[in-house]
């Protein structure tokens, strides 16, 4: 990350407001919503819940995310899956958790967009004229919104990404001017700064313990906040958050000094109306319902953004199918997605059909979320071991931690039943595509076979000057596996000698190592044979995309320069004239040999293994190779070769 994004200005500070905030700014359209509904007005609801919520913000997102977690930047950049590549070299099984965690963050990311926007539609219902408005005209709102929004992911937000800053400013501005106009209305507001009340409502209020699943709905962006490190900033989010909290905490006790003065004893329709629009004097409510929909669209479009992010880094660590990937415009970390973004339309629109208003996408959401924490919280400790921080301070953290998140885990399992069994269909979909890729790549490598290049050089060597043998290209290119550069596949050398003899001038076997530090780019060559076999091999972060097309291109010139390699042609006619050799690239495509012998649970996640790879994108462009030079090779994938077949001959 560069220094001038971690530098403190007022235009980062401005720019950290419109990416980060996003999801945690636009709660409180529906958190007190969440926590009232159905409940007659108390005292002892009302500071009990508040206190919750500021005890639940400085604990979860202050303490845990904005101080802790912000400190596990993996080189400027953060988020469930950088963390996990900080760690992965400790423990194997580190894995599992950081696969729940990223699937878990994509499945809740399918429901922050539809209950924010429709939190900030459903505001007119406060207007007199549209009070009784349909829910099925809100819908189709929000459905049109939608729509919009993820087709216009494609052309990026690169020009009116520099609006969302200014208006979440404005928003947040707006929240906590609303809140302390009604600070006023009852001062005993104030009492809910005293952790006591939220230990009192749990323990006193009936069924109080459970209340801590619509509280949780105040925290849910906090893993976005570290997600999105690399576009503003660790100083930068740190001083912004001191903004949006007391914004926050200033609009959450108006909404509580609000409700006490006004509706202390009686059930709050939250069906036909919002404590958030509620505070809002009645001239203001149009101009105030506009900036609570841009809001949540900008908060959507951080969440889309986010998931882009979240899925291309898993792609880079191998936990993800190849997609397709294009980059919209020149600013770093923008991407698009085409098969995600689909994904997401579709689940962002079925959510809206099934659950049709914000009251019951309160009672689904968060569950999922919860499962994204404790994997953090599981990956940070291990952070914290591998930096040498004292045993005390990690078993201390891990205590308060998983204590505070194993309860609000069992505190939104009462949302089970009532719509939060989607996300966890959905977050366990997304694991198990995750486990699947991984296993997959487990079971396979047992079946790759590394044999001694050295022991190969003369064959090659002769072939390459045998004229006997039609020539196949001048320059061939094998994409390898093999760390050591004195190893090959074995399939290589039989795709080279012994399947059908592939005479070159010039053979090149590339390698690519994917890096545990985020955006490292650099390549090294190693001449084997001079001017007769070479390997490169790539250094990538996993945040760079393997463009092999463009980066062999550039190496090539690079040793063109230095005269390290001749490129013209080895046929007469095209040398005498300095024509350049043709490049042919050879791609080992597998397939699931029926010689096998495999236990019916590895049978099965080979089964699926295949399928998801018919859906995503072929080695070559998985690889950013160019298909018009590109030859697939089938072999058979034995990873369990069946026992010697007793056959006897009978004539």
């Amino acid at each position: 990350m560069s220094k001038q994004i971690d530098k403190v200005t007022l235009g980062n500070l401005v720019i950290a407001l419109g990416i980060i905030y996003g999801d945690i700014g636009t709660s409180p359209l529906y958190v007190l919503n969440a926590i009232i509904n159905g409940r007659a007005i108390s005292e002892l609801l009302i500071i009990g819940s508040l206190s919750c919520i500021i005890w639940t913000l400085t604990l979860q997102t202050t303490i845990k995310y904005v101080w802790l977690t912000l400190k596990a930047d993996n080189k400027g950049e953060g988020g469930i899956f950088s963390l996990y590549a900080l760690v992965r070299r400790q423990r194997r099984w580190l894995v599992l958790p950081a696969m729940i965690g990223g699937a878990a963050l994509l499945a809740d990311g399918m429901i922050t967009p539809p209950i924010s926007v429709t939190s900030a539609i459903e505001g007119l219902r406060q207007l007199p004229s549209l009070n009784y408005i349909p829910q099925d005209t809100i819908v189709i709102i929000v459905l049109g919104i939608m729509v919009v929004l993820f087709f216009l992911q494609q052309f990026g937000s690169d020009y009116i990404g520099k609006l969302f800053g200014p208006i979440m400013f404005i928003w947040f501005g707006m929240m906590a001017v609303l809140g302390s106009n009604h600070l006023l209305d009852d001062l005993h507001i104030f009492k809910a700064l005293n952790p006591v009340y939220a230990i009192e409502l749990l323990a006193m209020y009936p069924k109080g313990f459970w209340l801590l699943g619509a509280v949780f709905l105040c925290t849910t962006g906090a893993e976005a906040l570290y997600s999105d490190l690399g576009h503003a900033g660790k100083s930068n989010i740190r001083i912004s958050w001191i903004y949006v909290k007391t914004c926050l905490l200033l609009n959450y006790l108006g909404q509580g000094a609000w409700l006490l003065h006004n509706q202390a004893g009686k059930v709050f329709d939250t069906a036909h109306n919002n404590v958030f629009y509620s505070i809002m004097p009645e001239w203001f409510l149009i101009p105030g319902i506009l900036i609570a929909t841009a809001a949540a669209i900008i908060a959507s479009q951080a969440l889309i953004s986010g998931s882009f992010t979240l899925i291309s880094e898993s792609m880079r660590l191998n936990l993800w199918p190849k997609f397709r990937i294009s980059y919209p415009t020149e600013q770093k970390g923008q991407l698009y997605i085409p098969a995600v973004n689909f994904m997401l339309f579709v689940g962002c629109c079925s959510i809206t059909l099934y659950f049709r208003s914000s009251s019951h996408m309160e009672a689904a959401y968060g569950l999922a979320i919860t499962l994204c924490m404790l994997a953090t919280s599981i990956l940070f400790a291990n952070y914290l071991i591998s930096r040498r921080a004292p045993s005390v301070l990690i078993y201390l953290y891990l205590s308060v931690y998983l204590i505070i998140e194993f309860s609000f885990l069992f505190a939104n399992l009462e949302k089970f039943p009532h719509g939060g069994f989607v996300t966890l269909i959905v977050g366990g979909g997304l694991f198990a595509i995750m486990y699947v890729w991984y296993r997959s790549r487990k079971i396979k490598n047992r079946y790759v076979e590394f044999v001694r290049l050295e022991n190969y050089i003369p064959q090659i060597q002769e072939l390459s000057t045998d004229r006997t043998v039609p020539k196949f290209a001048t320059h061939l290119m094998y994409m390898t596996s093999a760390n050591n550069p004195k190893e090959i596949e074995h399939k290589i050398i039989y795709s080279i000698l012994n399947k059908k003899p592939k005479r070159a001038d010039i053979y090149w076997f590339v390698h690519i190592d994917t890096l545990d530090e985020p955006y490292i780019s650099e390549y090294s060559v190693e001449h084997i044979i001079p001017n007769d076999i070479i390997r490169v091999e790539f250094r990538l972060g996993f945040r760079i995309e393997p463009r092999i097309n463009l980066m062999i291109r550039k190496v090539v010139e690079d040793l063109v320069k230095n005269r390290e390699v001749n490129i013209t042609s080895r046929y007469e006619s095209l040398e005498r004239n300095n024509v350049v050799g043709d490049f042919q690239v050879v791609v080992m495509e597998k397939y699931l040999s029926q010689d096998n012998e495999l236990s019916f649970f590895e049978r099965v996640i080979m089964k699926l293994y295949f399928w998801l790879k018919e859906a995503s994108l072929s080695e070559e462009r998985g690889f950013g190779l160019d298909p018009s030079n590109v030859l697939i090779e089938k072999f058979p994938l034995i990873v369990s070769p069946l026992p010697d077949l007793s056959l006897k001959r009978i004539g």
